[in-house]
């Protein structure tokens, strides 16, 4: 690791936390544990279509920066093909992508096993997008302060990922395009949300969520 990813790292690691509030705690974990329930079935499922068509592993294990900067591990069904090595950010047409992870991502799929992230405590419903290390350290310092907030399953940025990947289609850098580009756009996004995160706007915005995922079969855009 390099001098200025040190120095990163540890501003990284000071980032005042900023704790969800009991009420929003308490319906994270409600509601992460009823569709863990639920979706059982659809889980499973998954996790079979995954081991058909691409073998083992079923899961996708990925350290990315939680809340004060800390490290935890994300959990998602596997859509890239073992031993892929590339950029930290995936594009619409990115060829690490399986055929069935190509579907998994445009309909969002293989994000539910972040729901185990939710009832942990690394992630909320809704908040910031979890971002991977390498890129987190490359983030400006008027940008860093997103880390002192829980990241989301769900948030603003999310609902705009399958634009945003294929805004990356074709970028000879894809990583600092997002870095350059898309980022700001995103922080900002967040502190629109962050500014007043009352349970009104928590279940519109998951109510959006919905939505996002209901189209997603209609929407011949970018990946996820």
């Amino acid at each position: 690791m390099s001098t200025v990813d040190r120095t990163s790292e540890q501003a990284l690691r000071i980032v005042r936390a900023v704790p969800p509030a009991r009420a929003r705690r308490a319906l994270d974990v409600t509601l992460a544990l009823a569709l863990l329930i639920v979706l059982a079935p659809v889980l499973a499922l998954l996790a079979l279509l995954v081991v058909a068509t691409s073998g083992r592993p079923v899961l996708f294990r990925q350290c990315r920066i939680g809340q004060g900067g800390h490290e935890f591990t994300l959990y998602k069904f596997r859509t890239m093909r073992n031993g892929g090595a590339g950029p930290g950010v995936t594009s619409g047409r990115d060829a690490r992508v399986t055929r069935a992870g190509r579907q998994l991502r445009r309909l969002s799929l293989d994000e539910l096993p972040q729901l185990w992230n939710v009832l942990r405590g690394d992630m909320t419903l809704v908040g910031p997008r979890p971002e991977v290390p390498q890129l987190a350290r490359r983030y400006p310092p008027e940008h860093q302060w997103v880390f002192g907030h829980r990241p989301g399953l769900t948030g603003p940025c999310q609902l705009r990922s399958r634009a945003y990947a294929a805004q990356l289609d074709g970028r000879p850098d894809p990583e600092a395009y997002y870095l350059a580009v898309l980022l700001p756009q995103r922080v900002a996004l967040e502190a629109e949300f962050l500014a007043s995160p009352t349970t009104g706007n928590l279940l519109k915005c998951l109510a959006r969520t919905l939505a996002y995922l209901l189209s997603a079969p209609f929407d011949r855009g970018g990946g996820s």
